[in-house]
C-alpha cells in the first residue's frame, strides 16, 4: 500500500496535510513555533515517522516524540528545560544519548536531520559530542 503524501498547501487554497498539522501542534506545545522550523525539516520528519510506523500511519504520540527531539536540538538544553521542565529535558537527553549509542533509531535519524539541516544548537553538539560524516 502506498503511503499518503504530506502536503504543504497551495496559496492557502488547499490546507496542510494532517500529519504536518500534527507535527506543528506538537512543536508549538513544546514552545518551538513551527514557523522557525524549515518546511523541509518538517517534511523529512513526518516521512521518517511514516517509515518507522507500525501501521499505515504514525501513532498520534509519535509526532510529540519527534517534536521533543527536534525542539531540544533547535532550542538547546537551557531553553528547552526552561520551557518544558527538568523532567522532560532529562528524558529527551537520555533518548539522545541512546540514539548516539545505537545510531540507527528514529531518534538518531532526527538528530542527524537537525545536524544536516544546520538547525541544531552548538550546545547540543558539544554536550553529546555529535558529528556527521559527509
Amino acid at each position: 500500500m502506498a503511503r499518503r503524501r504530506s502536503s504543504l498547501g497551495l496559496f492557502g487554497i488547499f490546507g496542510r496535510s494532517e500529519d504536518l498539522r500534527a507535527l506543528d501542534g506538537a512543536l508549538r506545545a513544546l514552545d518551538l513555533h513551527p514557523r522557525v522550523v524549515p518546511e523541509p525539516v518538517k517534511l523529512t520528519s513526518v516521512n521518517l515517522l511514516k517509515d518507522h510506523a507500525i501501521g499505515p500511519e504514525p501513532a498520534p504520540q509519535a509526532y510529540r516524540a519527534a517534536a521533543e527531539i527536534l525542539a531540544y536540538c533547535m532550542l538547546g538544553p537551557d531553553l528547552f528545560e526552561a520551557a518544558n521542565g527538568t523532567d522532560l529535558a532529562g528524558d529527551v537527553e537520555r533518548r539522545i544519548e541512546a540514539a548516539v549509542a545505537d545510531g540507527d533509531t528514529l531518534d538518531a535519524q532526527l538528530v542527524l536531520l537537525a545536524i544536516h539541516a544546520r538547525v541544531i544548537q552548538p550546545a547540543v553538539v558539544e554536550r553529546f559530542g555529535l558529528e556527521a560524516s559527509a
